[in-house]
């Protein structure tokens, strides 16, 4: 464990806050969820059959599942409350009383539903649902935080090279969910992942607008996007360290920013990178972890109103408690900022 994963475990047991976890059968969220009830750094929300959840715990071995608030989504004090929290809020958009009363039974509905009202702080799912169908409620639930309309997905990256970014430790994005984001969309996932830097690592940004060009020195439609996104950032968030059109070169290695790009705030130093897609951020964040093996985190949801993390259906349940520290650690975050 990271000396940084480490401190944000202590910083989520500072400030206990209620994650819920729709995937409450599954048996290596029902590992993670007794591992976090033990450790005291969450308190859990179970969604599922309480005599199921209870029968698997025991089969499992686990000793710290009562520990937890379980909740049955067929069969709630709240059931009617948030099958109405659910129509004000789609009415709009074509719900009626019967789809509510079918949805607030879905488990990835409810948690985010509880959110909303106020009755959860994150959400964790995606071990065994596909991130679409953990996205789909909490865009429509949760919603973006204001100013931001893009969602996207960010990699805490720790390098063994403590001359990168802050001593190793970098953030990057897009790498999970915009695939081709306009110069908008960018700007605001430049700014989201500033934030993401400041909540969970307590680094101040230093945000790097990558391309296959460093100031002027191709030109393509390509280049002028990072440019402009640059740019929206600024008028975002006029006091973010940021600077673009950066090659990871010029990003990364003093020596090479210098040259490349003499006086910018951010060539050489970057602990931000921001990728013009997402192939090349999905990309490039799976070869700096095998080919230069850093430990990869993520990916962290940012731009949501409150949050909701999605796994890989092949994670561990060290995954998931890694995540609901960070979700922790972000609701926090959120909290103040707010």
């Amino acid at each position: 464990m990271t000396d940084v994963m480490q401190k944000m475990i202590e910083r989520a047991k500072a400030d206990r806050q209620r994650i819920v976890l729709p995937e409450g059968t599954e048996e290596r969220t029902l590992k993670a969820a007794d591992r976090l009830i033990a450790d005291a750094v969450a308190d859990i929300i179970l969604l599922g059959n309480p005599l199921e959840i209870e029968s698997l715990a025991d089969g499992f071995g686990l000793k710290h599942i009562r520990g937890a608030h379980i909740i049955d989504p067929g069969n709630h004090a709240k059931k009617q409350i948030y099958a109405d929290l659910l129509l004000q809020l789609r009415q709009a958009k074509g719900m009626t009383p019967e789809k509510a009363a079918v949805l607030v039974e879905d488990p990835l509905y409810l948690a985010c539903l509880m959110i909303k009202a106020g009755d959860a702080d994150g959400e964790i799912a995606g071990a065994r649902n596909y991130t679409s169908d953990v996205l789909r409620p909490a865009l429509q639930i949760v919603k973006t935080t204001p100013g931001i309309k893009c969602v996207s997905g960010a990699f805490l990256m720790f390098l063994k090279d403590a001359a990168y970014g802050d001593n190793g430790a970098l953030v990057f994005a897009d790498c999970a969910v915009t695939p081709n984001p306009t110069a908008p969309e960018l700007a605001q996932i430049a700014v989201s992942t500033a934030q993401t830097a400041r909540i969970l690592l307590g680094m101040e940004p230093r945000v790097a607008m990558l391309s296959f060009s460093t100031k002027g020195s191709a030109s393509h439609e390509m280049v002028d996007k990072v440019i402009e996104a640059t740019r929206l950032a600024r008028e975002m968030e006029p006091g973010l360290l940021i600077d673009g059109e950066l090659q990871a070169d010029a990003a990364l290695v003093s020596d090479v920013g210098a040259k490349k790009a003499p006086g910018s705030p951010v060539a050489g130093k970057a602990n931000v990178l921001v990728f013009p897609t997402l192939e090349v951020g999905n990309i490039g964040y799976k070869l700096v972890q095998r080919l230069a093996g850093a430990e990869a985190i993520g990916p962290v949801l940012q731009g949501m109103a409150a949050p909701v993390n999605d796994l890989s259906r092949g994670c561990s349940a060290n995954d998931i408690y890694q995540m609901a520290v960070i979700a922790s650690v972000q609701s926090i975050g959120l909290k103040r900022h707010k």
